[in-house]
C-alpha cells in the first residue's frame, strides 16, 4: 500500500511538471511569433514608401499620367486623320517594333486603311537593321507598298554608308524610292561638310537605283539646314506638335505622330500621311 501511494504522488508531480513545461513552451512560441509580426509591421511602416513604389502604388500615378497622355495623343491622331480623309496613310518600322504580325497590319483607328510602310534597312556604315529582311518580306506578303530607309550618321563616311544600303536593299517594281534619314548634327565637322556628305550619299544611291531618293528629317532641321540647298529633292517631314493638324503643300510625306496603336504591332508606331491618294502614291514608285 505504501508503495502504491508513493507512486501516485510521484505521478501527480510528474504530470504537473509536464503541463507546466508545455504551457511555457507554447507561451515562448506565441511570444516569438508576436514579436516577428510586430517587427514585420514596424518594418513595413518604416519602409512604406519604398514598398509602395515596388508594389506599384506609387507608380500608379505615372501609369495614369502615361495613359492620359496616350488618350490625348489618340484624340489628336483621329482629328488629323479626319482632316486628311482620302489621303494615303502609312507607317514606318524598325527593329524597335520587334516581331510584327504583318497579316494583322491593316488599319489605324479601325477605320483608315494603311497603304504603305517605310522600313529601316541600315544604320551608318556598318549596321543592318536586325528585322529588315523579315519586315521587307512581310510587308510584301501583306500587299503593302514598301520603302526602305537609311539612318545617316553624320560622323561616318558617306560613301561607305551608301554602299551598305545598296548591298542590303534590292528594290523591285512598285517599291517606293530609297530614303535618307538625317536627324543629327555633326560633332567633328562643319555644316558645309555635312551637306557635302549628304549629297554624296544621295548621288551614289540615285546612280545605283536610277531614282531620286527622298529625304526624311524634322521640320526644324529641314527649315534650318536643308530646305534651300536641297530644294530639288522631295521631303518626308516629322512634326508631332499639337498645333499642327495639316500637311504642308511642299511636303511629300508627313510623320505626324510617334504614338499610334496598330494591329499586329506591339507598342507605339509612327504614322505618316502621303500628300495625295493611294493612286498618286503609286505614281512615285519604282518602275
Amino acid at each position: 500500500m505504501r508503495k502504491q501511494t508513493v507512486r501516485r504522488k510521484t505521478t501527480l508531480v510528474r504530470n504537473s511538471k509536464k503541463k507546466a513545461s508545455v504551457f511555457s513552451g507554447k507561451l515562448v512560441r506565441y511570444s516569438i511569433v508576436a514579436f516577428l509580426i510586430a517587427l514585420l509591421m514596424g518594418s513595413g511602416y518604416h519602409y512604406r514608401n519604398g514598398l509602395a513604389y515596388y508594389l506599384g502604388f506609387k507608380s500608379d500615378k505615372t501609369i495614369r499620367a502615361a495613359r492620359a497622355a496616350k488618350r490625348i495623343s489618340d484624340v489628336r491622331n483621329f482629328q488629323v486623320l479626319e482632316k486628311h480623309e482620302g489621303k494615303s496613310i502609312g507607317i514606318d518600322v524598325s527593329e524597335y517594333q520587334g516581331k510584327i504580325s504583318w497579316s494583322y497590319v491593316d488599319t489605324i483607328e479601325k477605320k483608315y486603311p494603311l497603304h504603305f510602310v517605310f522600313i529601316r534597312a541600315t544604320v551608318g556604315k556598318d549596321r543592318k537593321d536586325r528585322q529588315f529582311d523579315t519586315n521587307w518580306l512581310g510587308a510584301k506578303e501583306n500587299k503593302m507598298i514598301r520603302g526602305a530607309y537609311h539612318y545617316y550618321r553624320p560622323n561616318e563616311n558617306s560613301l561607305e554608308q551608301a554602299q551598305l544600303f545598296i548591298t542590303t536593299v534590292r528594290l523591285q517594281k512598285g517599291d517606293l524610292p530609297p530614303v535618307l534619314d538625317i536627324e543629327k548634327l555633326p560633332k567633328n565637322q562643319s555644316i558645309a561638310n555635312l551637306k557635302l556628305g549628304l549629297k554624296r550619299w544621295l548621288k551614289a544611291v540615285e546612280a545605283h537605283y536610277g531614282v531620286k531618293p527622298i529625304i526624311y528629317t524634322g521640320e526644324r532641321y529641314y527649315d534650318d539646314f536643308l530646305k534651300e540647298e536641297f530644294s530639288d529633292y522631295l521631303f518626308w517631314i516629322a512634326n508631332y506638335n499639337f498645333y499642327r493638324e495639316e500637311i504642308e503643300s511642299d511636303w511629300l510625306f508627313w510623320q505626324f505622330t510617334e504614338k499610334a496603336s496598330i494591329p499586329g504591332i506591339k507598342g507605339n508606331v509612327d504614322v505618316n500621311i502621303y500628300n495625295g491618294d493611294v493612286q498618286q502614291l503609286r505614281y512615285i514608285t519604282v518602275e
